[in-house]
């Protein structure tokens, strides 16, 4: 899912699509909110916000959050996912 981002649209990322035959959709610039990975990274957010002694350097913000990455359940992963039809039919709806 290309936002248009320049790193995503850099020859060698859209190289490396082609070759794996990686299908792309057509998004629309500044959707953030309809791509699930920005879901996801605001689920880590908030774990590693929440928690009691926060990171302090970038080594331990590095090991929180693959702490809590491992920590994330599947099913709200797959819920954030599954509600995208809606999210995406209330846009075409807006």
């Amino acid at each position: 899912m290309g936002d248009n981002a320049r790193p995503h649209r850099a020859r060698l990322v859209r190289s490396y699509l082609e070759s794996e035959t990686i299908p792309q959709m057509a998004w629309p610039a500044r959707s953030s909110d309809l791509n699930p990975i920005e879901h996801v990274w605001d689920m880590l957010g908030r774990r590693i916000a929440g928690r009691s002694v926060p990171p302090s350097t970038l080594h331990e913000l590095q090991q929180a959050l693959l702490q809590e990455w491992a920590l994330l359940s599947q099913p709200a992963i797959n819920d954030t996912i599954a509600s995208m039809p809606r999210r995406c039919q209330a846009c075409i709806s807006a």
